[in-house]
């Protein structure tokens, strides 16, 4: 894996601290009386959950494992419930797959689609619910919702609007995701989860780089050359070896998602 050239992850015991106190200090000012997280088995919900046992105590996490049936017996599902378990904090397991049955059957009668729905369609449907859950769980303990997106995918619109973007807050939020497997590894996060391909699980067999121009050691590189760095096209290309259209559609993707990132649009008042 290529080291970041731009990171400014250079000390994990301090970044450590830094998003601690951020946690503690987002809970405490929305006078709440914990979070709530969803736990996929992946890189990033599982430094949130880890960071945020570390800021608030395992008695005000509590983390929501929304997994379909099917899923139920995975590798991911299994490491889910080993890193709640090592953490030990309050672990609710709710399966999914009632309401993704009776979200379609009534989305299909409504709009008259009598054709099953696309994979795309049914992703975001499935993010969309887990999101209503945890809001849900939030509403009802007075927690707030711990986002898990990193600025990687947050940059190229790699999440799903109002779905897994949807969150109080985002304690990983400024991080790339080289970064964040490297603060997995000082934290202490199970081997299994960091060395894992990152994936949405919207459907079988989903990985991220599968939807992506590059592998995230390459991404996060043209992504901090570009945005934090200013550089020109010319000097990424050489800095990073990579080609000119990698780069594009990385810019490309950053522009067509700005909706994403950003409130919904109105006019002004006159």
């Amino acid at each position: 894996m290529l080291e970041m050239k731009h990171s400014f992850l250079d000390d994990e015991e301090f970044e450590t601290m830094r998003i601690t106190r951020f946690i503690r200090s987002t809970v405490r000012s929305a006078d709440a009386k914990g979070v709530v997280v969803g736990v996929s088995g992946g890189i990033d919900s599982a430094v949130v959950a880890t960071l945020c046992e570390r800021a608030l105590g395992p008695e005000r996490v509590t983390a929501l494992l929304l997994f379909e049936d099917p899923n139920r017996g995975s590798a991911d599902y299994s490491d889910a419930r080993q890193l709640t378990e090592l953490l030990r904090i309050r672990t609710v397991d709710f399966s999914i797959t009632p309401l993704i049955e009776t979200f379609t059957r009534l989305l299909k009668e409504v709009s008259g689609v009598d054709r099953q729905l696309s994979r795309l369609t049914l992703g975001n449907i499935k993010a969309r619910l887990r999101m209503s859950i945890l809001y849900s769980f939030a509403n009802e303990q007075n927690l707030l919702v711990a986002g898990t997106g990193d600025r990687s995918e947050s940059l190229v619109g790699y999440f799903t609007k109002f779905g897994d973007g949807g969150a109080d807050f985002f304690p990983i939020g400024h991080l790339y995701k080289t970064e964040v497997r490297r603060l997995a590894r000082s934290l202490g996060v199970p081997q299994s989860i960091v060395e894992k391909p990152s994936s949405p699980n919207l459907w079988q067999g989903h990985k991220a780089t599968d939807e992506l121009p590059a592998e995230y050691d390459i991404l996060d590189q043209i992504l901090a050359s570009v945005f934090d760095s200013n550089k020109s096209l010319e000097t990424i290309e050489k800095e990073v070896n990579v080609s000119p259209k990698t780069i594009s559609d990385v810019i490309r993707l950053n522009f067509k998602s700005a909706h994403k990132r950003e409130m919904p649009k109105m006019l002004p008042r006159l």
